[in-house]
C-alpha cells in the first residue's frame, strides 16, 4: 500500500521539527550523524522527510537535541524558524548568550501556543490591523500618524492606557511573551506564521520600561512586520525605523491632546506652575516613566528644553517622589506568558484534555507552581456582602 496524504504530511512535520530541534541545538549535520551512528546522507534524507525515522532512533534524536519525545510528535508543522530569522542579530551579539537563550525560549512557548490552539480547537484573540506604509512622511510624523490611527481603530480615545498588555494580546492580536533577556536588550520582534505577531519583552525591566517597549514592538508590527527586530538601548544615533518606533511609543501611551489638556489642568491646580511633583503626578497617570514624560512634555514645548537633565543632575528621585505624594502602586503582571496561553492550559487541564505534568510543562513551571497558577486562573478578588475581601472559585460559582 502506498503512503497516505496524512502519513506524507506528518512525516514532513517530523523532519521539519528535527531539522529545527537540531539548529536549536548548535550542531551541525555531521555532528549529528556521527552521535545518531549513520551517515550524513542518511540524516538529510530523515530531514528531508525521504526516510521514515524509527521509534528507536526518535528516542535518540529526543535525547540528542534534548526534546520530549511527544513535542517531536506533534501533527502540526512548527512556527518557522526563529533563530533563524534572528541569525543575524544573534550573530552580531557575541556577548549576548542570555538573548541566544530567550530566543530559543520564544521559539519554545510559540510552538506550545500552537499547540494549544490545535487542542483547544479555538481561534486566536485580537483584530491584526494592515500593514501601513508610511515612507511619505518621516518618522517623526509617522509614529504619530500610526498611533493616532491605532488609537482610533482601537476606541482608546486620547487618555492613559492602563492595561496594556491586554490591549495588544487581546485587542491587537499580538502575542507578548516576557523574557530574560541581557540588560541591554530591551525587547524583540517577530512575525511568525501563523501564530501573527510575536513580542519578548525583558521582565527585569521596570513596568514603565515594559510598557514603552511593548509600544515600541508594536510600531515594527505596524509598520515592518516582516523584518525582524531587536531592540537594544543606548546605541547612540539610531536610525529611521527605530525613530519612527519611538516616536509611535510616545505618541501611543501619551497622545498629543490628552498630554496637554492634562498637563495645562495639573498646572491649573497649582496656581499655573508646573513643579517636578506635577511632572511626577503626569508620569504616575500615564504610567511612564518621568524621563519619558519630561522628554515627551519638552518635545511638545510644554516645559523648557532640558528639564529632565536638570532634575537628573540635581540628583532628581522620582520613586522617593511618589511616595511624598501618596501616589499608590500600580501593579504590573510579569507573567512570561500571554493570558490567552495560559487560560487555553487551564482549560484544557480542567476538561480533562491534558495531564497536571503536561499543564505543567505548557506553563513551564514546576507541578507545585501549576496548581498556584491554576487556583489564580479559576478564581477572582470580590467583596462579600459584610464588605470584607474574599476569595470566589469561578468554578463552584458557574452553575
Amino acid at each position: 500500500m502506498g503512503t497516505t496524504v496524512d502519513e506524507h504530511h506528518a512525516d514532513e512535520t517530523l523532519a521539519t521539527r528535527l531539522r529545527n530541534a537540531r539548529d536549536s541545538a548548535k550542531l551541525t549535520q555531521a555532528q549529528v550523524a556521527a552521535e545518531m551512528g549513520m551517515s550524513r546522507p542518511t540524516l538529510i534524507s530523515i530531514e528531508k522527510g525521504t526516510r521514515p525515522v524509527s521509534p528507536t532512533e526518535l528516542v535518540k534524536f529526543a535525547e540528542l537535541y534534548e526534546k520530549d519525545v511527544s513535542s517531536l510528535l506533534r501533527p502540526v508543522s512548527p512556527p518557522a524558524s526563529i533563530r533563524a530569522r534572528f541569525r543575524t542579530g544573534l550573530v552580531t551579539s557575541t556577548n549576548e548568550g542570555d538573548l541566544d537563550q530567550a530566543v530559543d525560549e520564544l521559539e519554545r512557548f510559540a510552538d506550545n501556543y500552537l499547540d494549544l490552539l490545535r487542542r483547544s480547537q479555538v481561534r486566536l484573540p485580537g483584530r491584526p490591523p494592515a500593514t501601513h506604509p508610511v515612507d511619505y512622511l518621516g518618522p517623526d510624523r509617522a509614529g504619530e500618524a500610526l498611533a493616532t490611527e491605532e488609537r482610533n481603530r482601537l476606541g482608546l480615545g486620547d487618555g492613559p492606557l492602563q492595561q496594556m498588555r491586554e490591549v495588544l494580546e487581546v485587542e491587537v492580536g499580538l502575542r507578548v511573551f516576557f523574557l530574560d533577556l541581557p540588560s541591554k536588550v530591551a525587547g524583540l520582534f517577530i512575525y511568525v506564521d501563523p501564530l501573527g505577531g510575536c513580542v519578548g519583552v525583558n521582565r527585569n525591566h521596570p513596568p514603565q520600561r515594559r510598557r514603552w517597549t511593548m509600544a515600541h514592538e508594536y510600531a515594527h508590527y505596524l509598520a515592518s512586520r516582516d523584518r525582524p527586530e531587536i531592540t537594544r538601548l543606548g546605541r547612540g544615533r539610531i536610525n529611521d525605523t527605530e525613530r519612527l518606533a519611538e516616536s509611535f511609543a510616545a505618541n501611543f501611551l501619551m497622545p498629543r491632546n490628552g498630554i496637554i489638556r492634562r498637563f495645562h489642568e495639573l498646572k491649573q491646580d497649582n496656581a499655573g506652575k508646573a513643579t517636578p511633583a506635577t511632572l511626577v503626578q503626569l508620569a504616575h497617570t500615564y504610567r511612564v516613566s518621568v524621563q519619558a514624560l519630561c522628554l515627551r512634555l519638552e518635545d511638545l514645548d510644554l516645559i523648557p528644553a532640558g528639564t529632565w537633565d536638570r532634575l537628573k543632575a540635581n540628583k532628581f528621585q522620582p520613586r522617593a517622589a511618589a511616595d511624598l505624594l501618596n501616589l499608590s502602586h500600580q501593579p504590573e503582571g510579569g507573567d512570561p506568558l500571554p493570558y490567552h496561553y495560559r487560560t487555553l492550559a487551564t482549560q484544557l487541564y480542567l476538561d480533562g484534555d491534558i495531564t497536571e505534568t503536561q499543564y505543567a510543562h505548557y506553563l513551564d513551571m514546576s507541578i507545585i507552581d501549576a496548581r498556584k497558577e491554576f487556583q489564580n486562573l479559576t478564581s477572582t478578588r470580590d467583596v462579600s456582602d459584610d464588605g470584607q475581601a474574599q476569595i470566589v472559585d469561578l468554578l463552584d460559582s458557574v452553575e
